[in-house]
């Protein structure tokens, strides 16, 4: 099925009074027992989460000790879950978890880009330094993977030569994160595609009902082991207390997780992928945009959804209302059209 031709148009771009463009999509919203809550769209067609499902990958992290061991901070815990803009505050948290583990930059597999900070990578080249791989944006969840790596270890000695090749799908490391993946999910991943992440790391294709599965599991533990369970409410706690590692500066999860705290965790993924957890109503939401615009659909799309779904002051409403019907301005500052969630998604 060619989900541009099945799925709802879900948010519009608007411009001189009328529509300029449309991003369609899909997602669902299930709750911690499997059952389907609100749904439009294809959500039965695996595909890739990308960044959106780090808080599973960093089960792991938790699970095994290894966080407790190496005294990992919020902070920390925090950057394990993230994609961040690079900014000083993000690498100088990552080298402190490379630190921690007793390696350094070096140990990192994910490559190095300039920050997507425009200001942090301005400081950068203004000081004639090149970036390094603490700033690229999953620099933190890397450095929670050398951190497992170092508890998987078990002290046995040459913990460089053991964390040697960590992005790869055979390794002790990504076979934690995998079966955490897996187990978090319900989904049989060996029955899906797999393909390569950005940051080099596996990434297994679910479908947007066991992603949302997945998010209300975390959002409750329920259908989560013990461990995983403990993990997963430790890394909630973390995130709500350290959201600005999650994103940076301005970024859509920063904002809301600093607004809602511990009511809302919510990700972001690369093509149009987004996905949360919602605790106080043991719900997960996960969201998948077509055409891969994550920067303004998605969020907008979640937006709405938060609107719909969480029980929220006036004040709070409006916040959300201010991401989900977006006005469009120009370099001049000039209004110039809105960015809003379509019709299908009014669901009241």
């Amino acid at each position: 099925m060619n989900p541009e031709t099945c799925n709802p148009i879900l948010v519009h771009a608007w411009r001189g009074g009328i529509v300029e463009s449309a991003h369609r999509g899909a997602f669902a919203v299930v709750d911690a027992g499997g059952a389907l809550r609100m749904a439009l769209g294809d959500i039965e067609r695996p595909i890739f989460p990308r960044s959106a499902c780090k808080v599973l990958q960093a089960l792991p992290l938790v699970a095994s000790g290894a966080a407790d061991a190496l005294q990992l901070n919020d902070e920390e815990l925090a950057l394990a879950c993230a994609s961040h803009s690079g900014e000083a505050a993000h690498a100088r948290t990552a080298a402190a978890m490379l630190a921690k583990a007793g390696v350094d930059v070096s140990a990192l597999e994910c490559g190095a880009h300039w920050p997507y900070n425009e200001a942090a990578s301005r400081e950068l080249a203004r000081r004639d330094e090149a970036p390094s791989a603490l700033h690229n944006n999953c620099s933190g969840k890397h450095a929670g993977f050398v951190c497992l790596g170092c508890r998987l270890n078990g002290g046995r000695g040459d913990l460089r030569g053991f964390l040697s090749g960590y992005v790869r799908p055979e390794h002790p490391v990504m076979r934690e994160v995998s079966a955490a993946l897996q187990a978090t999910t319900g989904w049989d991943l060996s029955t899906s595609a797999r393909g390569t992440d950005g940051c080099s790391i596996p990434t297994h294709a679910v479908p947007l009902r066991h992603l949302a599965l997945a998010f209300a599991r975390v959002a409750t533990g329920q259908g989560l082991s013990a461990d995983h369970a403990r993990a997963a409410q430790r890394l909630r706690q973390a995130v709500a207390r350290a959201p600005f590692m999650v994103g940076g500066t301005g970024k859509f999860d920063t904002r809301v997780m600093e607004r809602f705290g511990e009511r809302v965790f919510c990700k972001v993924g690369a093509e149009g992928v987004h996905c949360a957890a919602l605790p106080e109503l043991g719900l997960g939401v996960a969201i998948k945009i077509d055409d891969g615009n994550n920067a303004r659909a998605c969020e907008v799309v979640l937006a709405a959804l938060l609107q719909r779904l969480l029980p929220l002051a006036d004040a709070d409403a409006g916040f959300l209302r201010g991401l989900s019907d977006l006005t469009l301005r120009n370099w001049n500052g000039l209004e110039v059209g809105r960015l809003a969630a379509a019709p299908a998604l009014d669901l009241r």
